[in-house]
């Protein structure tokens, strides 16, 4: 029987899976690409970067050497493992639907 419990939820929001899977994937990210891959506005995704950076599942670092400052985010270990724990029940629920 899959514990649905295990989901973890602040990981769960359609937002933030988006973010989780998009760093856990390619690494860093600069905000305004992430801004722009995900379609989602300034205000939104700072929201959820927040809920994420609280969780410590990502972290920020601004580089303000150019002319402009860049902030960018990458999944932290504890994001990478509860990312992964995450994953793993989703693949638990796909063999449960396809058991052949």
């Amino acid at each position: 029987m899959i514990d649905f419990d295990q989901l973890d939820k602040t990981i769960h929001e359609k937002s933030r899976l988006s973010i989780m899977t998009l760093l856990s994937t390619r690494g860093e990210w600069a905000f305004q690409d992430l801004k722009a891959e995900l379609g989602m506005s300034d205000g939104n995704l700072i929201t959820h970067l927040r809920t994420l950076g609280t969780a410590g599942y990502v972290q920020e670092s601004r580089d303000d050497s150019g002319t402009r400052p860049r902030t960018t985010y990458a999944v932290t270990p504890a994001g990478t493992k509860a990312f992964k724990s995450y994953v793993d029940v989703l693949e638990a629920i796909v063999k449960a639907m396809n058991p052949g």
